[in-house]
Order: C-alpha cells, then structure tokens, then sequence
C-alpha cells in the first residue's frame, strides 16, 4: 500500500478543507476590520498614569552586641522590616487635582512595588501636568516632582511614567 499518494483519492476532503480554511480566514477579516471601535470619543484623547515603585522600608542599625550574637554569614549592619511603606502620588491637570492617593505595596506581605494604572479621558488641546511623589512617609514634601506641557490630539494616548533611577517621571 503506497500511503504516499492516499490524498490524491479524496479531493472531495482537500476541496472541503480549502473552502472551509478560506472562510475562516475571511471572515477573520472582515470581523478584525468591523465593527469599528475607538476607545475614546471624537474629540478627546486619553493620558495614561502607569508605573510600579517601591517605597521605602523601615530599618535600623543593629548594635554591635546584635551583630556579634548572629553568626558571620547573618551580620547585616542594618535590619529592615520586610513591608513597604505606601507610594503617595497626586496629579494635577491645569492647575485641578484629578488623583492623589497612597498606593499600597503589592505581595502578601506587602514587600512589592506599589503599582499604578489610571486613565483619562480629556478633551484635544494643549496641557499642563504637575506630578508629585513620595515614597517615604517619614520625610515631609515629595521626593519627586515634574511639570509638563503636553498637546494631546483627538484619539491620541499619552503615558505618564516614573523611574528613579532615571530622575523620576518622564512622558512617552
């Protein structure tokens, strides 16, 4: 029996498959091309506020009795509690605060990065943010501010970012 040529024996099936994977893949794409969809109306577009940052934890030095009671490979100069303390970020938009809020550090024992995710919609036009954060609790004021001045096209989204390593918050 030669198994080589067993599908030239069934061109019914080889002509069902092709019809059947045809209509799949057009409907595919007439269904990815309609309905049309936007995420935010004709006029407007969308500033996004998302990153995750870690506050500080509270340690202290450890005397030198502490150290010397803990054996050679356990002496750290300094012992921290393993939560988190809570980000605080506030958002102004021309002037009006529209978010602040402490953010909570994630993880069971809140040892993660606190993290943020929120999105506006606001009319097309010419834009002035200030960003503020603080990721200590024990220092007063914030740790890190920005101003920007943004112009947002209709159906245009911004992100809002924030690393520390790179001098805090940054627009892309």
């Amino acid at each position: 029996m030669n198994n080589a040529n067993d599908w030239l024996k069934r061109p019914r099936h080889l002509i069902t498959g092709g019809v059947l994977t045809l209509a799949l893949v057009l409907g595919t794409a007439v269904l990815s091309a309609r309905p049309e969809w936007q995420s935010v109306p004709d006029d407007h577009g969308a500033l996004r506020l998302s990153f995750a940052h870690s506050g500080v934890r509270n340690c202290r030095d450890r005397t030198e009795e502490e150290l010397a009671a803990l054996p050679r490979n356990m002496r750290n100069a300094q012992l921290c509690d393993r939560r988190r303390a809570p980000v605080r970020i506030e958002m102004d938009i021309d002037g009006d605060t529209v978010y602040a809020t402490d953010v909570f550090p994630t993880g069971l024992a809140g040892s993660g990065p606190s993290r943020v995710y929120e999105r506006f919609e606001l009319p097309a036009g010419d834009r002035r943010l200030a960003l503020r954060l603080q990721d200590d609790p024990a220092n007063s004021g914030f740790a890190f501010e920005a101003e920007f001045d943004i112009s947002l096209s209709a159906g245009e989204s911004i992100a809002v970012d924030f690393d520390a390593s790179s001098g805090g918050f940054y627009i892309h």
